[in-house]
């Protein structure tokens, strides 16, 4: 058997059922060992082969030899006060991403990451601060699901209730499209981790073409738009990509994107004190959502002294929320998770990045 570095082990985690096939066959073993492997990875989440007994000994010791179950691993782990884990992930080639863990009396919520940093440059969003490294392959992706829940539960125990999966982490999911889908594909696979696909959202800051493509998917996730303004003129200002895809054209794909029933679309509105928490403004969100079947969560800002903003006051908040809810239009308010751990999105990675 010629020997393999570790960089040039095959990483399993984020392979299809039948891309596993396909290797298999590669080491003349049988198909149904694919599957084998596939369960104990994906439904049980184990990691080490050694723990995989219903392998044969010497099919561990090849798959030791030749590939790896995922290269991610836990650099650092911050727990707050009111139990938000923040996890900083450290990826095959040494970059670095977060995911974090929010932990409720029903159910679990973990925020992931789909790019190293991210392009888009958002004046409120710290991740903007790295720029984009990278994009991340659905391994990757995944990965975030499986060590953050091995971290909590223990590798191989059963999860006690609901998990939801938020890919609101660092990076712009839509801008990683291919990688993502196949990363959903596998998140909500039955046979695997078995995520319910209403438990996965997806949140953009408006990548136009690409919600109309999303749209199109046999199985999607729950989408969620980052709008936090009102005007062309604010939003540019706080997301450079509305320049290219304007509020007009933004609102025109969310108006033709399908939902079920009883779906609402989630509008994502920051409240950043004196810039985008007026009456006038909450009056306009009105009319800028009109004829969408829409709910809007109301997010206090996590303010960082690198960023130029500070967070709505609650009455501020609870005003504007008044103003929504009058018109009829759905609205929430986000509690804020893990400020003692800087948990605004890319926090934790840019200040390690620069040493802090």
């Amino acid at each position: 058997m010629t020997s393999v570095t570790a960089d040039q082990r095959t990483e399993l985690l984020g392979l299809t059922q039948n891309e596993l096939r396909d290797y298999f066959v590669t080491l003349g073993e049988k198909p149904y060992r694919a599957r084998q492997l596939y369960d104990a990875m994906c439904r049980r989440r184990i990691t080490v082969f050694e723990a995989m007994t219903d392998l044969p000994k010497t099919l561990r010791g090849i798959l030791e030899e030749r590939t790896t179950i995922t290269r991610t691993q836990i650099q650092s782990v911050f727990i707050s006060s009111d139990g938000t884990r923040r996890l900083l992930l450290k990826l095959g080639d040494n970059s670095e991403v977060e995911s974090v863990f929010m932990p409720e009396a029903h159910r679990d919520t973990i925020c992931i990451s789909s790019q190293v940093g991210c392009p888009l440059a958002c004046s409120f969003c710290m991740t903007g601060v790295i720029g984009l490294k990278r994009n991340m392959t659905a391994g990757e992706i995944v990965s975030q699901v499986v060590v953050t829940l091995n971290h909590v539960y223990g590798e191989g125990i059963q999860v006690p209730h609901r998990t939801n999966i938020v890919m609101m982490g660092m990076g712009e999911p839509l801008l990683n499209y291919d990688q993502v889908i196949k990363a959903v594909r596998l998140l909500i696979d039955a046979k695997g981790l078995a995520i319910a696909p209403r438990c996965v959202t997806l949140s953009t800051a408006g990548v136009v073409p690409r919600i109309y493509d999303l749209a199109k998917e046999e199985v999607r996730p729950r989408l969620a738009i980052s709008l936090t303004a009102s005007t062309d003129e604010l939003r540019n200002q706080l997301f450079p990509i509305n320049r290219k895809y304007p509020l007009a054209e933004l609102m025109e794909a969310c108006r033709r994107y399908p939902s079920g029933a009883r779906e609402y679309l989630t509008f994502e509105y920051v409240m950043l004190d004196g810039i985008n928490d007026s009456d006038q403004q909450a009056r306009e969100l009105v009319g800028l959502l009109s004829g969408i079947r829409a709910k809007v969560n109301l997010i206090p800002h996590n303010p960082a002294p690198e960023l130029p903003y500070e967070a709505s006051p609650i009455d501020r908040i609870l005003a504007f929320q008044k103003i929504l809810i009058g018109a009829g239009l759905a609205s929430f308010i986000r509690r804020p998770r893990g400020q003692d751990i800087s948990a605004a999105c890319g926090q934790l990675a840019a200040r390690h990045q620069a040493g802090a």
